[in-house]
């Protein structure tokens, strides 16, 4: 599950899903300079380093610097930004900084004010099932424990289920109130298990908004948190020169499915498969797969008509759409015709029916085919 990050710029900052920390760190070092130094500075000792921010960063050129958690220390990017263009000036211009932090929106805002044309982003998502595969791991244990490699490579399934629900206390309890103060844990925390109940439907802030007590505004402004935390995916409507009437509401998915199961309590595969949410999370797990394999060439989407005919997943590339897909959670899926229909909507040259085997084989003007090749085939793209 290593992973290689090459880049043109000064600083790397990845996020919003930091998924194995110094692991993740040392892999992604993996072929830049010799003796790249890690700070976690959640940890008071790593933090006291920085006391004086300019001279340390500037004492470690021309290593790599990995700095985690770097929302704890908004004022650095000042710093970072006169190191990194005298690092520049001597010669030293791309790899010297990897940030790794567990919100995009401080990320984001953090950079963009001092580090303008300095920084490349990454978001980094979960393991995803060629990688699992590459180890040994199949695609149902990916599906039921999530891509967090500690909760993916637990000794046994309840281990696995106490990591990940240790992993959302954390977020409730730790990274809601710094990243915002205002809203009530216990109130995200019954949305986004609403949201596990409902991930791969349209998004109704009202009915959401009656269940918790509080107005459809609050409920957008609270997925826009469990979006900006990289917890949720939003997916907007493809309705562009579509000369039918659609439907406008985003899909919202869980991102990593094994925070959906521990959000629900569903403890194995074998409960998985009995419980009604199996369908819909097999959904939304492939779709994350997808689009992480696809990456920031395709932009995604999904359709639906008001007759019903629906894609579960569009890819648009130049605003065109090139990969359209639907999930079926069975070994010999049908193709629908509602399928059909949506897909020539959209004129889309590529058509898939994804389903949890290896056949693949030609449907009509489709192929079905397995989630594993077609994450390589998108990869490859």
């Amino acid at each position: 599950m290593r992973r290689r990050l090459e880049t043109t710029s000064s600083v790397v900052l990845l996020g919003p899903r930091q998924v194995g920390k110094t692991t993740l760190a040392r892999d992604l070092a993996e072929g830049w300079p010799a003796g790249s130094v890690y700070l976690d500075l959640e940890r008071p000792a790593d933090a006291r380093r920085l006391s004086d921010a300019d001279a340390y960063l500037r004492a470690q050129a021309p290593r790599l610097a990995v700095l985690d958690e770097v929302q704890r220390v908004p004022a650095l990017t000042e710093t970072l930004r006169g190191v990194i263009d005298d690092n520049r000036r001597s010669g030293f211009r791309t790899g010297q900084f990897l940030l790794l932090g567990p919100a995009a929106l401080d990320l984001l805002h953090l950079s963009s004010e001092s580090l303008a044309g300095r920084v490349s982003f990454v978001d980094l998502g979960g393991v995803n099932v060629d990688e699992a595969l590459a180890v040994g791991i199949e695609p149902d244990v990916l599906w039921v424990r999530g891509g967090f490699p500690d909760s993916l490579v637990a000794a046994d399934d309840d281990t696995s289920l106490r990591w990940r629900q240790d992993l959302v206390r954390s977020y409730l309890e730790r990274d809601v109130p710094m990243f915002a103060p205002r809203i009530p844990a216990e109130t995200l925390r019954r949305l986004w298990t609403m949201l596990a109940h409902s991930s791969g439907g349209l998004l109704n802030a009202s009915a959401l908004a009656q269940s918790l007590g509080v107005s459809s505004p609050t409920v957008s402004r609270y997925v826009d948190l469990l979006v900006d935390l990289g917890l949720v995916r939003r997916l907007p409507p493809w309705h562009a020169n579509v000369g039918k009437r659609v439907t406008r509401s985003p899909k919202v998915h869980v991102r990593d499915s094994g925070l959906l199961h521990a959000l629900l309590d569903i403890d194995s595969f074998d409960m998985l498969l009995g419980h009604p949410v199996a369908g819909a999370s097999y959904e939304s797990f492939v779709v994350e797969c997808l689009v992480d394999a696809a990456g920031d060439r395709y932009q995604p989407y999904h359709y639906r008509t008001a007759r019903g005919d629906e894609l579960d997943l569009v890819l648009a590339r130049a605003g065109r759409p090139e990969v359209v897909v639907e999930v079926k959670r069975s070994s010999a899926p049908t193709v629908s015709a509602g399928f059909h229909r949506a897909a020539e909507d959209l004129a889309a040259p590529r058509r898939f029916v994804v389903h949890p085997g290896e056949d693949e084989y030609p449907a009509h003007d489709a192929v079905v085919i397995g989630l594993r090749r077609l994450v390589e085939q998108l990869r490859a793209s």
